[in-house]
């Protein structure tokens, strides 16, 4: 299985469970990602030129995630989402990394954008299965 099939699945799977059975934050954080997954595959460079240079395009996907995924910590209940925003952070600090040192290798750099996607969904998704959990465990 191809790491962006692995990856699509994961994505639709977490995000289509947040939306069904999460709460407000889940759901938020859910619309988030498919959004800016979306979003991010509309502003990468052509594949021979991705990630050689800072894709700023992304930077500013990512810089907007950050702020929504901030937001969505600092108003929350719950702890979860400051992990959420912590890894995103990660991610943003990719970026800066590559207009620090512009050798960083193409591939060194596509990795560190990728990677922190993966623990936020399953964040989300045992977020999603506590908050059900606990919301079935009330109404009894």
């Amino acid at each position: 299985m191809s790491r962006i099939l692995l990856f699509s699945v994961l994505l639709f799977a977490t995000t289509g469970y947040a939306l069904w059975r999460g709460d407000r934050d889940s759901r938020v954080v859910a619309l988030i990602c498919l959004a800016a997954v979306a979003l991010t595959q509309f502003l990468l460079s052509p594949v021979s030129e991705r990630y050689t240079s800072v894709e700023v395009g992304v930077v500013l996907v990512d810089l907007v995630t950050l702020v929504g995924f901030t937001a969505i910590a600092l108003f929350s209940q719950r702890f979860w989402p400051l992990w959420v925003a912590g890894f995103q952070l990660t991610t943003v600090v990719g970026h800066l990394l590559k207009v620090i040192d512009w050798s960083l290798l193409p591939r060194a750099y596509g990795a560190a954008q990728a990677f922190w996607s993966y623990p936020i969904l399953l964040i989300l998704a045992i977020a999603t299965w506590r908050s059900h959990r606990r919301r079935m465990a009330s109404e009894y």
